[in-house]
């Protein structure tokens, strides 16, 4: 049509963005905000934040940047995991099932022994290490089938009774029961995990010539520090006389003797007892090992346990065959990442060697296809 003139003018093109319904809508929003149209809050023109046009960062992937990322990985994984592998390998175990489920065991005449059979049962098994453990050894005891993950028996225990409260003590928590009281006054420690607190003893001898040689086992430093020192404690009064400052509580249904009975030393007895702070800080899993005594090295001329016959004496107290549970005892050795775990090497050098792998295969394919490409590359 002739200039100016006709729906598809210069001017009439200008026009139609501002009669558009987007147009109308922005506008309208704008002067709802209290903004004038078309200004923005500088009073400028809607800057690129308002408009979403912020500068980013897009990786783009390429062989280029991909290729070296899985060879590096690769590298460092694979050393890390065998390094980590091996030192667990080094790592020195000898483990005993003392259950005593098979009829052959010395141990079988205790099987369906009660808490508190009197006398106690006792057993010996004779066993040979074959190779010597040369620092300080962790002696472990070891259940199976005991579920100390169970919620109900992980909230049944009071712990401001056992943080020494007087008053919790006389008047434990409610989550303890059915172990809340017996015969009328209140159990001390109260709750499931204090009352099936595990009660065998082990006593360990080195047999030369024939004579029997007891290996010197300290109950000390096998809790936390902050368990030890911070979570529990006795109740407040005269340390020196606990019998007194547990009066008018009882002992759990299922112990042998009271809890201020646990040891002759008075900084290892009552709720502060090592092995009692080691059964109370329950295991996640059903099958489990609890640290029990501690084996040190007393001098760099001989190792802690040298090659040879030894013998285990066990009290054998606690019940497991009603549950089809097992009980065993492990001696070991550690390093600088704690126990046996081999599982975190494997994980290591398997990761290592797909992302390797992975690197090889895109290496292959890149060389064999990647040329092809380069022609259809979109221009930026």
């Amino acid at each position: 049509g002739p200039s100016g003139g006709g729906p598809g003018s210069r001017a009439e093109r200008r026009l139609l963005p501002l009669l558009s319904p987007m147009a109308v809508n922005y506008n309208a929003k704008e002067e709802a905000d209290g903004h004038p149209s078309g200004v923005g809050a500088a009073g400028g023109r809607p800057g690129a934040c308002q408009q979403q046009r912020l500068p980013a960062w897009q990786p783009i992937l390429t062989a280029g940047t991909v290729l070296p990322a899985f060879f590096i990985i690769g590298l460092i994984f694979i050393p890390i995991g065998i390094g980590i592998f091996v030192t667990s390998n080094n790592i020195r175990e000898y483990e005993i099932d003392y259950t005593g489920t098979d009829s052959s065991s010395p141990c079988n005449k205790c099987l369906n022994m009660s808490w508190n059979s009197t006398p106690p049962c006792t057993c010996t098994i004779n066993f040979t290490l074959d190779h010597p453990f040369e620092t300080n050894v962790f002696m472990y005891y070891g259940l199976s089938n005991f579920y100390q993950n169970h919620r109900r028996y992980v909230k049944s225990r009071d712990d401001s009774q056992l943080n020494g409260d007087n008053s919790s003590l006389l008047n434990p928590s409610k989550e303890c029961e059915p172990y809340r009281t017996s015969e009328g006054k209140p159990i001390a420690p109260c709750g499931a995990i204090a009352n099936s607190m595990f009660n065998d003893t082990l006593e360990l001898f080195r047999i030369d010539n024939e004579t029997r040689i007891p290996v010197v086992l300290n109950k000390k430093g096998i809790a936390w520090w902050t368990d030890k020192n911070v979570k529990f404690r006795n109740p407040s009064g005269n340390a020196h006389n606990l019998t007194a400052l547990f009066q008018g509580t009882t002992k759990p249904v299922n112990w042998p003797k009271p809890v201020y009975m646990l040891d002759s030393e008075a900084d290892n007895n009552g709720f502060i007892n090592e092995d009692f702070i080691v059964w109370m800080r329950t295991a996640a899993l059903p099958t489990f090992r609890k640290l029990y005594r501690l084996i040190e090295r007393e001098n760099n001329l001989q190792p802690t346990l040298q090659a040879g016959k030894y013998s285990l004496d066990i009290t054998y107290n606690y019940p497991v065959h009603s549950f089809d549970g097992r009980k065993r005892m492990i001696l070991s050795t550690i390093s600088w990442m704690g126990g046996k775990n081999p599982f975190l090497g494997i994980a290591y050098i398997t990761v290592g060697s797909i992302c390797f792998f992975l690197g090889v295969v895109l290496l292959v394919i890149h060389h064999k296809y990647g040329n092809r490409n380069n022609s259809a590359d979109i221009p930026n």
